[in-house]
């Protein structure tokens, strides 16, 4: 990509990413781009339309059984809803920077829109957002936590075997205020596992093997975050901790894994932890937030 940028600027002598990054407004960038894709689409044959279809690979419907999948779907909703996860859905579009602007991900990553728009890459961040959202419409509104099914689009390509650049993913996020104690963080990580528990039992028919804790850096007092949750959750749960796991500044204090066995294969089937996206958005050290993603496309496509 860098290499199609600087052909450009030598081409045109014009260093085009400053102007339009750093010189024009938001407003007159969506104008320019507006235009921009009128033109090109302007110059479209419906034979040339079909060719791009036939080589996009984001614009191929998934190889999934769609009656399986929304019901599994709406099943998943249902248990978490009974785990007080509150449903929502979501828009297929975000604001720019969703997930780059608070989290260590690439712009480059997700597929950039205009108007201010991407497409969405993760529910996990659009629900923080519009937590954050009614906190500040509202004020302080105590422990928040809802969920939702939602499908994905992300650019970077996996070479597995029946992987699409797009796949549903059911998601959970609970936020609130740090009362002291790792008050919490324990109760958050025990009401994900709750429900992740469930939806993996009740929808898929599967138990989970174990969970999994990875302690993390970027939380005061790491270390004795991990073992106070593990001290409070280790008889409710299979759990291990995992200090050999590399390196991953995504998650702050803890992510966790949920592990399930299929057909003879431990699969690490839902990820989650805790992540400062809150604290950034709404410019309080107080917030706390646990995010956790169950792949349910997947899951439709090998049980």
């Amino acid at each position: 990509m860098q290499e199609i940028v600087e052909k450009i600027q030598r081409r045109t002598g014009i260093d085009l990413v400053k102007i339009l990054s750093e010189e024009l407004s938001g407003s007159e960038l969506n104008s320019l781009l507006l235009e921009v894709f009128d033109r090109k689409t302007a110059q479209l044959t419906p034979a040339q339309l079909l060719q791009q279809y036939r080589r996009n690979r984001f614009v191929q419907p998934a190889a999934v059984d769609v009656m399986q999948l929304r019901e599994k779907g709406l099943h998943t909703l249902q248990c978490l809803q009974q785990h007080d996860f509150v449903p929502i859905e979501l828009s297929p579009v975000s604001i720019l920077g969703a997930c780059a602007a608070v989290a260590p991900v690439s712009q480059k990553k997700i597929i950039s829109a205009i108007r201010g728009t991407e497409v969405l890459s993760d529910a996990t961040n659009a629900i923080a957002l519009h937590i954050a959202d009614q906190k500040k419409k509202q004020g302080d509104k105590g422990l928040l936590k809802y969920c939702t099914t939602q499908r994905h689009v992300r650019t970077p390509p996996v070479k597995i075997k029946g992987h699409s650049p797009h796949f549903t993913i059911a998601c959970c996020v609970s936020a609130g205020m740090d009362t002291g104690s790792f008050t919490f963080e324990i109760n958050a990580v025990r009401e994900h596992f709750l429900a992740l528990r469930a939806v993996l039992v009740q929808v898929f028919q599967v138990e989970v093997q174990y969970f999994k804790l990875q302690p993390r850096g970027g939380y005061n007092q790491d270390h004795q975050l991990t073992e106070k949750v593990f001290g409070e959750i280790r008889n409710e749960f299979p759990i291990v901790v995992d200090t050999s796991a590399a390196p991953n500044d995504y998650y702050q204090g803890i992510q966790f894994k949920a592990v399930i066995n299929i057909h003879g294969e431990a699969i690490e089937i839902a990820d989650g932890g805790f992540v400062n996206w809150t604290q950034q958005l709404m410019e309080n050290k107080k917030e706390r937030c646990c995010i956790s993603g169950l792949g349910i496309d997947y899951l439709s496509q090998i049980m």
